[in-house]
């Protein structure tokens, strides 16, 4: 058993946890009192055959110190020490010493599949809103799901029942039914469900693209409510979706409209003109103002009905004078690589869409 004993002068083994102390362990190997004899005071005038008998005496100094941890039922030692002694009578010596210890391999870390979704659909009401759909794998490889809501009027919501519609990359449904979402605290703004078995498996977890979340009725302390609401899909990707919210808040799910009749807030709820702030989510209409006079979502827009870059070129050119002087050379970099890796690698107009989409989504920010 000493044989498979873990030897260290430190303190520990990477990957391993001490799970008992056993106590200080020596062990000593002694040469014969004639040993010095001959050799003057430092070790460094001694012969070759005096040092072998030296590294010799060390190893079964050390060999003993194993046998003593083996006793003890240890399978390591930690903070081994060796040292060389002169003993009475004259004899010299090695003594091992260190702390036997019982250790056990701490289990290798299983990376454990997660993803967040937003909600691609709101209510337009003061109603438990969804935002966010958190998915986690656990330890067994089942699947477990919450939600985050926006509780505008910060009532005690105590559950919430609905439908979980996924969507993958192959634009399939998976629709979780009847859903109960509990919470352990409901009086705030934002409110985090507790996490519910997701009855979807893993392999369709990496698959999947979009969510929505369809609201059927909620508790309350004051009682149970049909939400009867028919829910707004939202008009833009998930990709510009999550950079809306990322510049205006978790609950954002339009970006600010207005035709001086009416303003749209980025909560989605339409208000009359001179309403200073949104009636729903409260934001304040100057706070929310587009300052810029240029449409960039109508260009892309146009771009999206186009099949080759060299067409989206000829969509940017007919907006280039509108478009801060500072964006066009960029954009017209964008343009051109394109056309040339179309040459090579086929279509890229999806990929020149999405680029000129972020030199936008920068200057919003």
């Amino acid at each position: 058993m000493s044989e498979n004993i873990m030897l260290t002068t430190g303190n520990g083994f990477d990957g391993y946890t001490i799970r008992e102390y056993l106590g200080i362990v020596s062990g000593e190997a002694i040469l014969g009192s004639n040993f010095l004899k001959g050799i003057a005071a430092s070790v460094t005038n001694a012969s070759d055959q005096d040092l072998v008998k030296v590294e010799k005496a060390k190893e079964d100094a050390e060999s003993r110190l194993l046998k003593a941890a083996a006793k003890k039922k240890a399978n390591a030692i930690i903070g081994i020490q060796t040292a060389y002694t002169t003993l009475e009578g004259g004899s010299f010596g090695a003594i091992a010493t260190g702390t036997a210890v019982v250790v056990e391999e701490i289990p290798a870390e299983i990376e454990r599949i997660s993803k967040d979704l937003v909600v691609m659909n709101y209510y337009a009401r003061l109603v438990p809103r969804p935002v966010k759909v958190m998915l986690k794998e656990r330890s067994n490889g089942e699947v477990d799901m919450k939600v985050l809501f926006f509780n505008y009027n910060k009532e005690d919501i105590l559950g919430i029942r609905g439908n979980v519609e996924f969507t993958n990359l192959y634009d399939e449904r998976l629709i979780v039914k009847d859903v109960d979402f509990v919470f352990k605290k409901g009086n705030v703004t934002q409110i985090e469900s507790e996490f519910v078995p997701a009855q979807i498996s893993v392999n369709d977890v990496l698959l999947l693209k979009e969510a929505r979340v369809i609201v059927s009725k909620y508790a309350t302390p004051r009682g149970v409510f049909a939400c009867n609401d028919t829910p707004i899909n939202v008009s833009m990707s998930a990709r510009r979706l999550e950079s809306l919210k990322a510049k205006r808040g978790l609950d954002a799910v339009e970006k600010y409209q207005t035709d001086g009749m009416i303003w749209t807030c980025n909560c989605g709820h339409v208000n009359e003109a001179g309403t200073d702030e949104c009636v729903v989510c409260g934001r304040k209409h100057d706070d929310i103002k587009v300052t810029t006079t240029f449409n960039y979502e109508e260009m892309i827009d146009k771009m999206r009905e186009k099949e080759y870059v060299i067409e989206i070129k000829d969509v940017l050119m007919d907006y280039i004078k509108s478009i801060d002087a500072r964006y066009r050379l960029q954009l017209l970099e964008i343009m051109e690589s394109g056309i040339q890796y179309e040459k090579t690698r086929g279509n890229m107009k999806d990929t020149v869409i999405e680029k000129v989409e972020k030199v936008f989504e920068e200057e919003d920010r």
